[in-house]
């Protein structure tokens, strides 16, 4: 509706499409008498008009068949065209070019002219149109053009999924080269389920290369809105289809997403030109709603970090948050127990969207009060059977399950019946930590978690289950990765499909050990994302027949699992935990310094919430670890604090703590290194000098020893009430309790770890 250089300061591309016969009709209403026109003097002037566009657009488009019908004449004469153009001018104003003879000889001519210059031809269909003759418009019709050699190198883009042939068109694209298909205007203006037949009909013969979609909205802006949301379900729900039949794979029902929404059209109107065009304009661009960019650059994990912090955001599908899909049957409300493992409760779709989504739903008070060991509350945390909480979700992360059929899954926050935040909430102590962390310092705290896990083989020995390893390679080996390669690429896959940017994946140290390392990002976000990242895990591991397991230790034998957490520190989006420039002792800022001192100084009591379990100790403490004692390295990953340098530079990005494992619920795991962090930013702490990263042993007399179990990580939380104050007191206690009951079940249990390998 307005002209298309303001759409180009609203949309990163922008292309023009040119419809033959307006162009025809206005040509001739330029006329000064319509008797003085013949058949040449209007086809001079059109071919000159044509040809001067042809540059300047993305294609052409014909309306011949809601005009005259699909049964083009190829063989029309110059003389049926000059008559059917004397009927035309008969016809008085305003011109509507509606004889079949002319507008075949136009149509054919604009098609020439288009294949000259390659530019598709699009064939408006006429769905929707009073004046569409069904009959005429079956694209089968076409047949004759198709065989016409002087077409042969011509590209026919039948529009609005061809309705109601959509076989028929589907045929055509099967077996004409020439031929593509979009399906748009016949979303949204079908039912739901009258678009999912027209786009299974498409996608039965059509290679997935020839299909493409366009909304085909106007003046309404609701209307392109719902047009887009609505594509987006219809495809999904198709190809779900198709994938749970077996015809194909998840990697590449992706691929065909990708294609049917983005590069088939990029590819047949050229739109890269048109996008590297607009890289030399001043304008800035919005992007999208249905593209997620970061805008802000990309950032790597691990020891690699650009000078750019991440996109903070907390979405992980570009969807209606708050809608609800028809198809959906059933919403997955998801909380992390204090003990660390995932729980949920299914709601079915009516009662989630009508109720729950806002309201929530109830749960006992003891579903923070049980530990790994039973489903009943820990006596001494305070936590009965009696009264209820209330698990709100959490909007900004509700998403469709990739591996069930009609699912979401959301996860959820505790509060209190009055619909308060409740003391013992997980995601409330993370946010009320950085809050405190925010308004204190201006300072948001990001973070990336290496996740670690075993696939395991279940085996039955002497009547018993046991669990063998997977594989006999180390770590990076190229034979194992290759033998996992579909197994790890479906995971990719369940994590793109939801919004979880992963930096690497490798063959790990132990036989059928791997490692996922995710995408840095704002601590409460990598929280989510660590939770969704284990059930990918845990599901696509089921899937190809192995048991996957986070456990610290599952075997005295082998190496151990962990989810190292790189931690910095941002303030206004710019990394500020490094040294501004070379001129710091160690590479990091005065800020970073005292928020890493904190945590050191806290350290043997933050091991009570990130190595929560006696098996933590038995990873932290095995043969292929050290670092005993309260001490930093540089790069180093045998400390349990190790700072990460980028390439060749002298300031440093990050630090590390490795001591974070499955057994931790990842909101009360960053918040004690928040709440530690922020000690020490208050007491302006400084680093002392960092162990030399080559040296494993350190002289005990310098240093404070580490807790050699959870034990003592318990005994050093009852001495240092900081978390108390910080996080809460209810919830440290509750904590302990939890901590405690762990203790007495793993010195009891002659095979601890033949229960909770089913745990985490």
């Amino acid at each position: 509706m307005v002209d298309i250089e303001w759409h180009k300061k609203v949309v990163p591309m922008v292309g023009r499409i040119l419809r033959v016969e307006h162009l025809a009709e206005k040509i001739l209403d330029k006329g000064s008498d319509g008797a003085t026109w013949t058949l040449d003097s209007f086809m001079e002037i059109f071919t000159k008009e044509l040809k001067l566009v042809a540059n300047k657009v993305v294609a052409f488009k014909s309306m011949v068949a809601c005009r005259s019908g699909l049964a083009i004449n190829t063989e029309v004469t110059k003389k049926e065209a000059e008559e059917g153009l004397n009927d035309v001018l008969r016809a008085g104003n305003p011109l509507r070019i509606s004889n079949k003879s002319f507008i075949d000889y136009i149509f054919m001519h604009a098609l020439e002219v288009a294949q000259s210059y390659d530019l598709p031809m699009q064939i408006h269909m006429g769905f929707g149109d009073k004046d569409f003759d069904m009959m005429l418009a079956n694209p089968l019709y076409l047949h004759n053009l198709l065989e016409d050699k002087r077409f042969n190198d011509s590209r026919l883009v039948l529009l609005h999924a061809s309705y109601p042939f959509s076989k028929e068109a589907s045929h055509l694209a099967s077996a004409y080269p020439q031929v593509y298909l979009d399906f748009g205007f016949a979303i949204p203006k079908l039912s739901f389920h009258g678009m999912i037949s027209s786009v299974k009909e498409l996608l039965k013969l059509a290679p997935m290369n020839k299909v493409m979609f366009s909304t085909d909205a106007i003046a309404f802006a609701e209307a392109f809105y719902l047009g887009a949301k609505r594509a987006r379900e219809v495809v999904f729900s198709v190809l779900r289809d198709v994938m749970v039949e077996g015809d194909l794979s998840i990697t590449k029902a992706v691929l065909a997403v990708k294609d049917i929404f983005s590069e088939n059209a990029k590819k047949l109107y050229k739109l890269h030109k048109l996008d590297d065009s607009s890289k030399d304009s001043d304008e800035p661009h919005i992007s999208s709603p249905f593209i997620k960019e970061k805008l802000h650059g990309s950032v790597k994990n691990s020891s690699t970090e650009s000078d750019v912090e991440p996109h903070v955001s907390s979405s992980f599908q570009n969807e209606e948050l708050n809608g609800s899909s028809k198809d959906v049957t059933l919403v997955r409300l998801i909380w992390i127990d204090a003990s660390g493992q995932h729980r949920c409760r299914g709601v079915p779709r009516q009662r989630f969207y009508n109720f729950v989504k806002k309201h929530g739903i109830g749960l006992p008070r003891a579903c923070m009060g049980i530990s790994s060991v039973s489903d009943s509350p820990v006596e001494d945390t305070k936590l009965t059977c009696s009264g209820l909480i209330t698990i709100v979700p959490d909007l900004s992360t509700k998403c469709r399950i990739p591996w069930a059929k009609q699912q979401e899954m959301v996860l959820a926050d505790m509060c209190s019946k009055s619909g308060e935040a409740w003391d013992y909430c997980p995601r409330e102590a993370l946010r009320k930590v950085s809050q405190i962390l925010k308004d204190e310092f201006g300072l948001v705290m990001t973070a990336g978690f290496e996740v670690e896990f075993y696939l395991l083989e279940s085996v039955i020995k002497n009547d018993k289950e046991e669990f063998e390893s997977s594989d006999k390679w180390r770590k990076c080996h190229t034979t194992a990765f290759d033998i996992a390669s579909p197994m790890l690429e479906e995971m990719l896959t369940y994590l793109q499909s939801l919004n979880i940017s992963v930096d690497y994946l490798h063959k790990e140290a132990g036989k059928g050990q791997f490692e996922i390392g995710l995408e840095y990002t704002d601590c409460f976000g990598a929280a989510d994302r660590l939770i969704y990242t284990r059930e990918v895990i845990r599901t696509v591991g089921r899937k190809f027949g192995y048991h996957p397991t986070f456990l610290p230790k599952y075997s005295l034998d082998e190496y151990g699992c962990g989810s190292s957490v790189h931690i910095s520190l941002s303030k206004n989006g710019i990394n500020v935990f490094k040294a501004s420039d070379g001129s710091s002792q160690y590479g990091i800022s005065k800020i970073g310094e005292a928020f890493m001192s904190g945590v050191l100084d806290h350290l043997p009591s933050v091991l009570a919430f990130t190595a929560p379990h006696p098996t933590s100790y038995e990873r932290l403490y095995s043969k292929e670890w050290n670092g005993r004692f309260i001490t930093w390295q540089k790069e180093n990953t045998y400390a349990k604090i190790s700072t990460c340098t980028l390439p060749g530079a002298v300031v440093v990005s990050q630090f590390v703590c490795p001591a974070f494992d499955a057994c931790t619920n990842p909101y009360l795991g960053l918040a004690s290194i928040m709440t530690a962090g922020i000690d020490g930013l208050r007491k302006k702490l400084s680093l002392p000098a960092p162990v030399d990263r080559q040296t494993r042993d350190v002289n005990q007399e310098d240093y404070q020893r580490l807790p050699d179990c959870l034990t003592d990580s318990l005994n050093a939380l009852e001495e240092d009430t900081l978390f108390n104050n910080m996080m809460g007191e209810n919830l440290v206690v509750c904590l302990k309790a939890i901590r405690k009951a762990e203790i007495d079940h793993y010195c009891e249990d002659e095979e601890p770890y033949k229960d909770i390998i089913y745990k985490f």
